[in-house]
């Protein structure tokens, strides 16, 4: 006998009060409460939720009826149909809902791929999403990349699970371990735009990374140091250690402060990259060659005012010389 958890592939399954059909194709991911699969519907493929708890589908699908709203409506997947599940072999009464399959990369991949610059750009758009999530009442809860995926282009960040969804004020009813600030001692698991803050972090510090640790006997401070031994944290250090702390009351609040910090690098960036305007000076072998040039013309000048002299002397001489010749030549004549 089949319950939610074991549905095999190429089951049909049958809404009980909307009769519509949805045949699963693979198994997207499972959970504590259910398992998400692909499944084809008849225009095109969907994600189905199958759970044996009818409460907690009830639950999800207000989940995504507020995702649906603007401008929320890109945070998650579309919400499609939920219904009672009819298909052969069932051992329980199950229920479901049907949403859109998200396609592409989860975001550890995405980043892998593409590199550590996204990081910042897809988390300032996720407190976008994070910020309007909160305004409608309700904390996502268990953030964490496995439940956040990449499409497009362009890319935009989706939450493609949102089991661990939980109204404000209420504890947390699914959390993930490395990302959950209960574990790491910054605060209680209540259900607090900074709970979510401090996920976010932890996000950025896993696809920084590109792995989980475990705690150590003393978490914040191996917190701080991680964050301080990676270039890409370090460089957001002080929003960082803040959000952490819980001193963000709100997503829009770190989102601005992010932007801040990044309007900073950039300008700071730019201005190291900028060229130092400076007088230009003639470099030295240049002043000593015009020096030695100068030099040159001066004795030039010198030599030629010495060869005139010379020559007017000699012409003088020569003249003179004649003259003399002449003379006695005239005297020996008349005698």
């Amino acid at each position: 006998m089949n319950s939610a958890s074991n549905i095999p592939l190429g089951t049909v399954i049958k809404g009980k009060w909307h009769n519509h059909h949805y045949r699963i194709a693979k198994e997207l991911g499972k959970g504590a409460n259910g398992v998400v699969y692909l499944a084809d519907a008849p225009n095109g493929q969907v994600a189905i939720k199958v759970s044996d708890d009818s409460m907690l589908i009830a639950s999800e699908v207000n989940v995504l009826k507020s995702f649906s709203k603007a401008p929320v409506k890109k945070m998650g997947p579309s919400f499609y149909d939920m219904d009672d599940a009819v298909y052969p072999g069932m051992s329980q009464k199950c229920s479901f809902y049907v949403m859109e399959y998200v396609r592409g990369p989860l975001l550890l991949d995405f980043v892998k791929q593409k590199g550590d610059e996204w990081i910042v750009v897809l988390m300032v758009q996720l407190l976008s999403n994070l910020a309007h999530l909160h305004k409608e009442g309700w904390i996502f809860g268990d953030l964490k990349p496995d439940n956040l995926i990449v499409s497009g282009p362009p890319a935009t960040i989706r939450c493609v699970d949102v089991g661990g969804t939980t109204k404000a004020g209420r504890a947390i009813k699914e959390y993930t371990e490395f990302f959950d600030r209960g574990y790491w001692g910054f605060g209680t698991r209540k259900a607090e735009p900074t709970y979510d803050l401090f996920a976010l972090c932890m996000v950025m510090v896993n696809c920084a990374y590109k792995k989980e640790f475990k705690k150590g006997p003393e978490p914040k401070k191996q917190l701080y140091r991680a964050i301080e031994g990676h270039p890409l944290l370090k460089r957001y250090e002080g929003v960082l250690k803040t959000a952490l702390q819980g001193k963000y009351q709100t997503a829009t609040d770190m989102k601005s402060a992010m932007l801040r910090e990044g309007q900073i690098l950039a300008t700071r960036k730019n201005h190291q990259k900028k060229p130092t305007q400076k007088r230009r000076q003639p470099p030295a072998v240049t002043q000593k060659h015009n020096a030695t040039s100068r030099s040159r013309v001066v004795a030039a000048k010198r030599s030629s005012v010495h060869k005139k002299s010379g020559g007017l002397f000699e012409t003088i001489l020569i003249v003179c010389s004649v003259l003399a010749l002449y003379c006695a030549y005239v005297v020996l004549f008349l005698l």
